[in-house]
């Protein structure tokens, strides 16, 4: 581990930042946490000093939505004011609000950042018609701390308590993650910001955001926040019994809604959680976050070659300390470069049900040819040639006859298979595309 302390130290030494801490988890391993600088308040630096993690809440908040609309009490495309009295903007919907595709001002009204006195909720509500529609809904990405206040208030109502007391029995709670918190106490770092020409590093105030909770509140340790980024990329290796959410519900978090610029497609947004392509199938998958006097960044790697449950934190106590944001993107790669995931041995399986052996093997569709496999009790199917590493198409018996793609190409569309008089399928169609043992042009002619 002496090269994540290094790259540690290297952080805090080039951002100039008075106290960084970072940590990485991976399922079934203790925790690795390091911390380096000074807490500003006479207590010693260690892994319970509680740093602001700003809009890492983001991702609380979607995953209580989300819970909310498992448990059927609302759906993603409810309008918000549906489930909250508005006076305005209340046509967004909660998928709308999650991928900051809404369209709404950035903040609620008034020169919050001035005043440093984000509106309680009375009067967040009572002048939401004063906030602006700055973009058509579902033009482009435009990030909303009011949107997410709004899906945080719909949520809470919902069920029935302040959203502070929902995220703790709901989520907190179950994780286990004992340190996060809206109100730090004693053990909170102080943050700075630094001058920019000279060492010196002013304290910045404390700020309760208010009603807009939801969207910037929380305070938390490194190592119970990459725990919470392991969860979010890969739920089922911190949560195997889904007590939280189930890993499926995770999965349509993580798929992207929208880019973040249209140019540059190195970022992306699903449902309140930031999307980083690394490369080789590789996402990493959370939150980075900014508050007077701090900077956070928490992500979970996905992909293949991952180890199980791995997730990464780090938190930095200077509001201007650029590089503590991408430093958990950077501790991940290098823990996964110098402890790859266990090789999972194979092992044989179990026979291929008699019905679907003659689908077994190479088809044409579409002028390319196709290859199906039986795979840990599914009908799979690849292109030919696909690398390794892409995930097959897999899907689902309704019938001896009808299968429906569960995941990959054509996820949702029907496989039907066409048979002779001996039971032996002949052909089939997949998203009404014909499938041949050889290839053919559209107008059926057969190149053998």
């Amino acid at each position: 581990m002496k090269e994540l302390e290094r790259l540690v130290r290297d952080t805090q030494a080039s951002g100039r930042i008075p106290a960084v801490q970072a940590a990485l988890v991976r399922a079934h391993r203790p925790a690795w946490e390091f911390s380096v600088g000074s807490s500003g308040t006479g207590r010693p630096l260690g892994p319970g000093s509680l740093f602001r993690i700003g809009s890492v809440t983001k991702t609380f908040t979607a995953v209580l939505v989300l819970q909310a609309r498992d448990a059927g009490l609302l759906d993603l495309d409810d309008p918000v004011g549906k489930h909250l009295d508005v006076p305005s903007h209340g046509e967004h919907s909660f998928r709308r609000l999650l991928s900051h595709t809404a369209g709404l001002q950035r903040e609620p009204y008034g020169d919050v950042w001035d005043t440093l006195q984000p509106p309680g909720t009375a009067e967040l509500l009572a002048q939401l018609d004063l906030a602006e529609q700055v973009l058509p809904s579902a033009r482009q990405f435009h990030y909303s701390n009011l949107g997410f206040a709004l899906a945080g208030l719909a949520v809470a109502k919902l069920r029935g308590g302040t959203w502070a007391e929902i995220l703790h029995d709901l989520v907190l709670a179950p994780l286990g993650l004992e340190s996060v918190t809206v109100s730090p106490g004693e053990d909170a770092v102080i943050g700075y910001q630094v001058d920019a020409y000279s060492d010196y590093a002013r304290p910045e105030p404390p700020v309760d955001m208010a009603a807009v909770a939801p969207a910037a509140q929380l305070w938390g340790t490194a190592t119970d926040l990459a725990r919470w980024a392991a969860f979010l990329a890969d739920p089922a290796g911190i949560d195997p019994d889904g007590a939280v959410l189930k890993p499926s519900t995770l999965d349509e978090a993580c798929w992207p809604v929208t880019t973040v610029d249209d140019a540059a497609w190195a970022a992306g947004f699903g449902l309140g959680v930031i999307l980083l392509p690394q490369g080789d199938r590789i996402v990493h998958v959370g939150h980075d976050g900014a508050m007077p006097g701090f900077l956070a960044g928490v992500f979970g790697r996905r992909g293949p070659g991952t180890p199980r449950g791995m997730g990464a934190a780090a938190f930095g106590s200077a509001g201007n300390g650029d590089p503590v944001v991408d430093l958990p993107n950077k501790l991940l790669a290098a823990s996964v470069a110098a402890d790859p995931a266990d090789v999972t041995p194979w092992v044989p399986g179990e026979e291929v049900p008699a019905e679907f052996r003659s689908v077994l093997g190479r088809w044409w569709g579409e002028g390319f040819e196709h290859v199906f496999r039986w795979e840990k009790g599914a009908l799979v199917a690849r292109p030919a040639g696909a690398p390794a590493n892409k995930p097959p198409s897999v899907f689902a018996v309704e019938s001896a006859d009808v299968l429906r793609t569960v995941s990959g190409r054509e996820a949702g569309e029907q496989l039907r298979l066409t048979r002779d008089a001996s039971g032996t399928v002949v052909r089939m169609h997949w998203a009404t595309y014909r499938f041949t043992r050889d290839q053919q042009a559209f107008d059926g002619h057969s190149f053998r």
